[in-house]
């Protein structure tokens, strides 16, 4: 019961953080006046204070206002490289699943895009195409759309031979209705669970990209950005890789422990 009781304030605490992170940056225009692309040289590496919370980088730009309005970056890439993978991958989950003729095809690519390191991946596609916020959720989104269409796939080849879904069958109903109606919601549990996964995963590898100088252009505000602007004065200016970098970790570690608390809702062992 303690261990449950935690479980539940934890998951509330990391609710908490995620709901004020995003108002924070919805409305990052009012919360702070400061441009997050202006340079001010004379306040170049200020250390945190009243007027700049999370102090200035080598450039003067106030390192707050930069970590708000990147987190509305992290945040779409993260949304919509989510959506986009289980649109996807669950589409190519159900067919493979469902029908045997496809399953060996289907999935064999999908081993294939899997073989390859999802940073990689991503890099080859960032250097091929130009670097906008379109090129970096399909980079990223690729390697995660095996991932889901696994999960979909092992759920369908679990349930496909139960008898409601011989029933809907027998009763003449159609491959997308018995797919959409009988057998997707039956891996909804699952799918939860691994959307939260997806969105930690793609917002920390947009984070790497931008980091490597392979993601959106340097002048782009994104965490990734900031951290790789700040390394090269962090002997002097900590705080420009810091803060951001806290930011990062606090982000990826809520949204991962809601997916365990989702996944605990799901487990029938753990509801009793």
């Amino acid at each position: 019961m303690k261990l449950l009781r935690t479980r539940n304030i934890l998951a509330l605490v990391c609710a908490t953080y995620l709901l004020l992170l995003v108002l924070s940056t919805l409305f990052a225009a009012q919360i702070t006046s400061f441009d997050p692309k202006a340079m001010a040289p004379l306040q170049r590496l200020q250390a945190p204070s009243m007027a700049h919370w999370f102090g200035t980088d080598s450039f003067g730009r106030d390192v707050f206002t930069r970590t708000l309005y990147g987190g509305q970056v992290s945040l779409v890439v993260g949304v919509a490289v989510t959506l986009l993978a289980l649109l996807i991958g669950t589409t190519i989950g159900l067919v493979s699943g469902y029908f045997s003729a496809l399953d060996k095809i289907l999935m064999r690519i999908m081993d294939g895009i899997m073989s390859m390191p999802g940073i990689v991946l991503a890099v080859a596609l960032m250097a091929l195409f130009n670097a906008d916020i379109k090129t970096v959720v399909i980079a990223i989104t690729i390697p995660e759309i095996p991932r889901v269409a696994r999960l979909v796939r092992s759920v369908v080849l679990t349930i496909r031979e139960q008898e409601f879904v011989q029933a809907a069958i027998v009763t003449g109903c159609t491959v997308p209705q018995i797919l959409y109606r009988h057998i997707l919601p039956n891996a909804a549990g699952p799918l939860a669970v691994q959307a939260t996964f997806v969105c930690a995963s793609a917002i920390l590898l947009e984070a790497y990209l931008s980091f490597l100088g392979v993601g959106l252009p340097q002048e782009t505000p994104t965490w990734g950005n900031i951290m790789s602007g700040g390394r090269l004065s962090v002997q002097v200016a900590f705080w420009a890789i810091l803060y951001p970098g806290i930011v990062l970790a606090l982000t990826i570690l809520s949204v991962n422990v809601l997916g365990d608390s989702i996944r605990d809702l799901f487990d029938p062992k753990g509801k009793k």
